[in-house]
């Protein structure tokens, strides 16, 4: 375990800033305590500055995981983002998609989204602009990358792919096949 480089804070912080902009500090100075980011075995974590402590008392070898796994980098040096972050970045989200309940089980397939499985759109968002997918109960299921904005949502056809697919909720269970 150890603090990430200026390259991968700057990849990891792009990255999140693609879904919820100026919103990082939140993040890091939360009411509960300080929060930082670790590196351990090419994955990034989120943890309180109080546990990353207590972790630092277990040998590297013997350290499994710690906090919440934000994601991974990648050999190319490349930041992934992982579902298990959806829970702290949804909240904090700038642009976020609704699916109507018939493309909900689509999207958790690992599909992306169509114009015909849309429900709603934020105003203001971009063509390639990270975005959350919510179903129509507020819930988050994952994230994705906007194929249109949303002045070209509008003119689209129902055919049209709205977001490309990135992570969903359901990679639980359709990875569960290959866990060792």
């Amino acid at each position: 375990m150890r603090p990430l480089t200026d390259e991968e804070t700057r990849l990891l912080f792009e990255k999140l800033s693609k879904y919820i902009g100026e919103n990082i500090k939140i993040l890091i100075d939360r009411p509960d305590g300080v929060y930082c980011f670790r590196l351990h075995r090419n994955r990034i974590y989120y943890i309180s500055e109080k546990n990353m402590k207590m972790a630092c008392n277990i040998s590297r070898e013997d350290l499994v995981s710690f906090g919440t796994c934000f994601g991974k980098m990648t050999k190319t040096s490349k930041f992934r983002l992982h579902i298990t972050a959806l829970d702290y970045l949804a909240p904090y989200a700038k642009h976020k998609i609704w699916l109507k309940p018939s493309a909900e089980q689509q999207f958790l397939y690992g599909h992306n989204v169509l114009k015909s499985g849309l429900a709603r759109i934020s105003e203001n968002t971009l063509k390639y602009q990270g975005v959350i997918i919510y179903s129509m109960n507020d819930l988050p299921l994952g994230f994705g990358i906007a194929a249109k904005s949303a002045d070209e949502t509008r003119k689209a056809d129902p055919l049209t792919v709205i977001a490309f697919h990135q992570a969903d909720i359901g990679e639980y269970i359709r990875s569960e096949e290959h866990l060792t």
